[in-house]
């Protein structure tokens, strides 16, 4: 019921992330990894925790203000993707009736612009092909009626996906802490964000680490 029918479809396809009951389990990850098989150092969905906070005096006592949670982040299907902007043979490319982002291998020429381009760290370098890899957002599982691998594997349910517009008029955030400024590239990502992680924008990192 997420979907209309391909024939009436145009619409962005999104993740949405419910950060608020996500554990850090790395399911997500592995399942991701697992399906695209992967070598040691990539992965096309990283989990990773944010700490914050500290320690106070107040009234003769010690307080705290600690906090963690996690995020979750793939590539995001920007709807302004600065990888496809930068790649120069058209590997890179926005599918019209879903928006979702693909890469051609065949055309990859490995020369790493998409990655210096990509704010969310979400695209890979295999130094064995010399080729550039991202998520392709399962199409094949779509194409089938299923779930991304990543969405089926989460056992919190915080993962899901749907209609970008859908899934906005429900509510929720595109940026949270630690992550870039939506503005940058206007990612088909809906957040409903964990009660600590609505930080000034001042305070979001530029870009993500996705060192495994």
């Amino acid at each position: 019921g997420r979907r209309k029918e391909e024939g009436k479809m145009a619409e962005q396809l999104a993740f949405y992330f419910d950060q608020r009951h996500c554990i850090g389990c790395d399911a997500c990850q592995i399942a991701c990894k697992d399906k695209h098989d992967l070598p040691v150092g990539q992965v096309y969905r990283r989990v990773r925790e944010v700490v914050g906070g500290g320690f106070v005096e107040q009234d003769g006592a010690v307080r705290h203000d600690v906090y963690a949670f996690w995020l979750s982040v793939s590539c995001n299907h920007c709807l302004k993707p600065a990888c496809v902007e930068r790649c120069p043979t058209g590997a890179l490319h926005k599918r019209a009736h879903d928006g979702v982002v693909l890469l051609e291998q065949a055309k990859c020429v490995g020369c790493r612009r998409c990655l210096a381009g990509c704010p969310y760290g979400a695209i890979q370098f295999d130094l064995a092909t010399r080729k550039a890899g991202k998520c392709d957002f399962c199409h094949d599982l779509l194409a089938q009626k299923k779930p991304p691998a990543c969405v089926a594997a989460c056992p919190m349910r915080a993962l899901d996906y749907g209609p970008l517009n859908q899934l906005r008029a429900a509510g929720g955030v595109s940026e949270t802490e630690g992550l870039p400024k939506a503005e940058l590239t206007e990612p088909a990502l809906v957040i409903t964000p964990h009660r600590q992680a609505v930080q000034p924008a001042a305070q979001h990192s530029t870009k993500i680490d996705y060192k495994e």
